[in-house]
């Protein structure tokens, strides 16, 4: 990638910078941070989920999506709502170099080897408004323009920034979106100016053309129209544009990166589907990694409210029992995504947040799940609404309380093992201690300190002050009554030794 601007073509000839693709541009970025990552000693796992920060997938998928990129396929990301398929997508713009060189004041960002190089010019021509000022051709002979015959010398190069608008465009697919929106409209003022309708000169560049020389990224893209679909066809075979209102093609090459839902599948073209590399992006199996989905929402929180591990914990076996037991219902579709996970733990912090509370509580969270899990149910009037909430209430009356206690439960067991060393009588006196406490506030105060007499209460507390990341404003000492308090609410200690050591164990 150049690092400076270059004054025409001559000079990119000379350094030896060859003419490519965006596919091109984006394999090597994907190859240079794979083997940077390597380098660092991390495993093939974990360099997949370096290359997307932003999003928390299983191995397999991230595998098949870089392979797709590497081999410069476009791609169709399809699964369930809220699985991370947008997310995805815009970790593979930001992963996409932005600094390029165009056409100096080329309206469509055209690739300077276009214009002179004629074996790349096949790949991807030139647009009319280069043709004619490098070719010395009027718009009546477009189609004899020859880059042979243009000195590279005579065109004048300039180092951009691809953004917005300009080798990044976005289109969230709905049937109003028509063709013109792809390929481009009339610019009134051009027109009056120019006086030629047929001028390419006054066309108002499309998404397709705001997305050459980059990424396109469609999102529901069986949501388009036929007639749409076919216009991002012929790019994607092509690499160009041919809007209705011009007699000239443009530029169009780019990569795109589509979305679909799993209802909306058979709404694509089949043409279409077949120049894109279908991959399935479903939700997590594993729980660490939906939990990184939580911490990876709250890295980005400003709020000062202590949540609890237990309720983080909480909101994804929630979640996750709900993924198991709903089957499919499009009505419930959304309930069981990522974002009704983040959607518990932030809604738990407003309840708090009403009451002027510190820290989350057993209410806060019951109130935050069932306003998260019935706000994700897609509106429907009449009986189906009312089935589908009662479907919600009744799964969360039954299944609420066990996942909470399942959540704390494998927080004491973590202490159990990893400080305990599974003694069970240190176990039981560690919370006798902490009981005796619990039910006395004022012995908690500088109970966390060396000089402490309360050393079992020490070590839990050193344990739980280095296990909680969210606790707001609440001082340390607070934090491990709290925690030890809401444990104790659970039942947690009720279980016996083998439940324990069968959590341990997992």
């Amino acid at each position: 990638m150049l690092e400076k601007n270059k004054d025409n073509g001559q000079t990119l000839i000379e350094e030896g910078i060859k003419p490519e693709l965006p596919k091109d541009f984006l394999r090597h970025q994907l190859q240079s941070n794979i083997r940077m990552l390597r380098e660092k000693g991390l495993e093939d796992d974990k360099i997949l989920q370096n290359l997307y920060p932003n999003t928390i997938l299983d191995t397999g998928t991230l595998e098949a999506l870089t392979a797709a990129l590497i081999a410069g396929n476009n791609v169709l990301l399809f699964g369930p709502p809220g699985s991370g398929k947008t997310n995805l997508a815009k970790d593979i713009w930001e992963m996409f170099p932005k600094k390029n060189f165009v056409v100096d004041e080329c309206p469509v960002q055209d690739n300077p080897f276009s214009i002179f190089d004629s074996s790349f010019f096949k790949k991807v021509p030139a647009c009319p408004f280069c043709k004619t000022r490098f070719g010395e051709l009027s718009y009546s002979e477009l189609g004899y323009f020859d880059p042979s015959k243009v000195d590279p010398k005579t065109v004048p190069v300039a180092m951009v920034t691809l953004r917005e608008g300009h080798g990044l465009a976005r289109i969230q697919g709905s049937p109003e979106v028509f063709p013109d929106n792809l390929t481009g409209t009339l610019n009134l003022q051009r027109l009056e100016r120019i006086g030629d309708p047929t001028s390419p000169l006054v066309l108002e560049p499309g998404k397709l053309l705001q997305a050459n020389r980059g990424l396109l990224m469609v999102d529901e893209i069986g949501k388009l129209p036929r007639g749409t679909q076919n216009v991002l066809l012929q790019a994607l075979q092509e690499h160009i544009v041919s809007p209705a209102k011009s007699r000239e093609t443009f530029p169009g090459s780019f990569i795109a990166i589509c979305t679909s839902n799993l209802d909306d599948l058979d709404n694509i073209n089949e043409p279409l589907n077949d120049r894109l590399s279908n991959i399935h992006v479903n939700f997590n199996k594993l729980h660490p990694k939906n939990r990184k989905i939580i911490d990876l929402a709250l890295a980005k929180s400003t709020n000062e409210v202590f949540i609890p591990e237990v309720f983080l914990e909480g909101s994804v076996f929630v979640i996750e029992g709900w993924r198991n037991a709903s089957g499919e219902v499009y009505e419930l579709s959304e309930v069981g995504s990522n974002r009704t996970m983040i959607d518990i733990i932030t809604r738990s912090e407003a309840y708090t947040n009403l009451q002027e509370r510190r820290m989350v509580s057993l209410t806060d969270f019951e109130k935050g799940t069932i306003s998260a899990m019935l706000g994700r149910i897609r509106a429907r009037g009449g009986d189906s609404l009312a089935q589908n909430e009662d479907r919600i209430y009744g799964f969360i009356s039954k299944n609420l309380q066990k996942e909470l206690m399942k959540a704390g439960r494998m927080y004491w067991c973590g202490f159990y093992k990893d400080v305990l060393n599974e003694d069970k009588p240190e176990g039981k006196r560690t919370l006798e201690e902490c009981q005796k406490i619990l039910k006395n506030p004022e012995l908690a105060k500088g109970a966390l300190k060396q000089d402490s007499s309360h050393k079992k209460y020490r070590k839990f507390g050193k344990f739980v002050v280095n296990r909680e990341h969210h606790i707001g404003n609440l001082s340390n000492d607070e934090v491990v009554l709290s925690i030890f308090g809401l444990l104790s609410s659970l039942d947690v200690f009720e279980c016996d030794e083998s439940e324990i050591k069968l959590k341990v164990g997992k």
